[in-house]
């Protein structure tokens, strides 16, 4: 039998349905009539009277204006039962172990909340030395791999809320820097950050993005690099590589392949 064949046989028509409306109405601003819908899936309106009518009574979508349907946000509080931190956690931990055993050295993941970058996991070099970061450290945007990561990966609207959030928390590592305009451009274009850490001296920072399918940046990986003595330990430019495999990784294992995506 054929992928094709074995694909057919295990269709299921009524949750397609459902599934179409669901995704057509998240695409859409304003609402549609079951007209409209129908058209848009290019089926007869008949076809979706009984599917619509589930979907009304279970909360996904409500009828509005007289014969309008929108969607609601059932779908987005079922995801958030799932506590998505602790399952990005979760998928990146084994990845990032992965790492620090290749690379021998330590590792962390950040994600941007509320106007700071929070480290949200930590892996410890396998080596006798390392720099690590405590889980829950709130890290500056400006002045770190991490943050210009995070801001690189976002279009221009999310990149000013990020920056007017982080400005209000008036702390005192210093203001935003006047190039950052163009360092984050670099970033976008090497698909990378590396620079020197402006916390700890003989550090140096590489930071890649964990991305959702649109190229927007989940969380920043990133290696505090320290380099080692020994000769056959992987060098600098080995980790720059290590590093940005291991975030193509982990986006792979969150969101899927990034093939596609238009960063």
């Amino acid at each position: 039998m054929s992928v094709e064949d074995d694909s057919d046989r295990y269709r299921a028509p009524a949750l397609d349905k459902g599934l179409d409306i669901l995704e057509l109405l998240a695409r859409i601003d304003g609402g549609l009539t079951q007209a409209e819908i129908a058209k848009a899936l290019g089926k007869s309106p008949n076809e979706f009277y009984r599917m619509l009518d589930r979907l009304v009574r279970r909360g996904y979508v409500q009828r509005q204006d007289g014969d309008r349907f929108y969607l609601t946000l059932k779908l987005f509080g079922l995801a958030h039962y799932h506590a998505p931190v602790r399952r990005l956690v979760s998928f990146a931990t084994p990845l990032m172990r992965e790492f620090s055993n290749r690379a021998e050295q330590a590792c962390h993941l950040a994600i941007f909340d509320r106007g700071s970058v929070i480290v949200i996991a930590q892996q410890d070099s396998p080596t006798y030395w390392g720099i690590s970061i405590r889980v829950g450290a709130q890290i500056n945007l400006f002045n770190t791999g991490s943050g210009h990561v995070l801001l690189a990966f976002r279009d221009e609207k999310h990149r000013k809320m990020m920056i007017n959030e982080q400005q209000r928390q008036q702390d005192d590592d210093g203001p935003m820097p006047a190039d950052l305009e163009e360092r984050l451009q670099l970033i976008k274009e090497k698909g990378f950050e590396t620079m020197d850490s402006l916390q700890t001296n003989g550090v140096r920072n590489i930071s890649a993005p964990v991305l959702a399918l649109d190229g927007y940046a989940l969380a920043a990986l990133t290696c505090p690099y320290i380099q080692p003595v020994n000769p056959n330990a992987p060098s600098y430019e080995q980790v720059i590589q290590y590093v940005c495999e291991a975030a193509k990784d982990v986006s792979e294992t969150v969101a899927g392949t990034l093939d596609n995506a238009e960063i």
